[in-house]
């Protein structure tokens, strides 16, 4: 792993945990609250890809259960992991995945629907496949009654994948990984010799002056 994708990685991981500062709204039935953090999972994995993506939540996850109090409400520490809520928190690493392995694979082909649908098949379907047999488990629920109790967050996580959409709207999944696709999509010598010099020079660059600046680099795809 390069020194720059480090840096995504710590990004992201920073990104998840700033969420935080959104207070959580308990919600009735089930002992998970309803937060806004989860929607860092769907941008590490539209941005950063499967890889990147998915090491970025596991460092999250891991500072976490060190003690590091970074999620909603300032909570940490391993007896969260292993509480009620912890089988949503532990769903988020290979959510990221998900969410980005999907927007590799299909990049050629992304649109709005797409990512859209990535977004909730990542960000909503997997946590909740993880989280709610975690919840009924550990909180002594069945299972029927976690579903019913868990049905509250859809509309919301919903929401919070129009969001990563409209966050994403040119998902940057690494600079590597985009000159890698362009590179292997091109037939010509010669333009993989430039695109190839265009990604050295602007690699690092790609993620900020994409989101910042609004400027497509020239070594992501279209």
């Amino acid at each position: 792993m390069t020194t720059r994708d480090m840096v995504f990685v710590a990004l992201f991981a920073a990104l998840t945990a700033a969420c935080a500062v959104f207070p959580p709204f308990q919600a009735p039935l089930v002992p998970a609250p309803i937060i806004v953090q989860n929607i860092g999972v769907m941008l590490a994995g539209s941005i950063l890809g499967a890889r990147r993506g998915g090491l970025s939540l596991l460092l999250f996850v891991v500072l976490v259960a060190a003690g590091l109090p970074l999620l909603t409400g300032w909570k940490g520490g391993f007896g969260v992991i292993l509480g009620p809520t912890g089988g949503f928190v532990l769903s988020w690493i290979p959510a990221a995945f998900v969410v980005g392995w999907l927007v590799e694979r299909y990049w050629s082909r992304l649109n709005f629907w797409n990512l859209l649908l990535f977004n909730v098949i990542g960000g909503v379907i997997v946590v909740y496949v993880i989280g709610i047999p975690w919840l009924a488990q550990v909180a002594n629920m069945e299972l029927g009654k976690a579903i019913a109790g868990s049905a509250i967050f859809v509309p919301g996580d919903v929401v919070k994948a129009v969001l990563s959409r409209s966050a994403t709207s040119r998902p940057i999944l690494s600079a590597s990984s985009a000159c890698e696709i362009a590179m292997n999509k091109s037939r010509s010598l010669s333009r993989m010799l430039v695109l190839s010099a265009r990604c050295r020079t602007f690699g690092s660059l790609a993620f900020v002056t994409a989101s910042l600046a609004n400027v497509r680099p020239s070594c992501v795809l279209p």
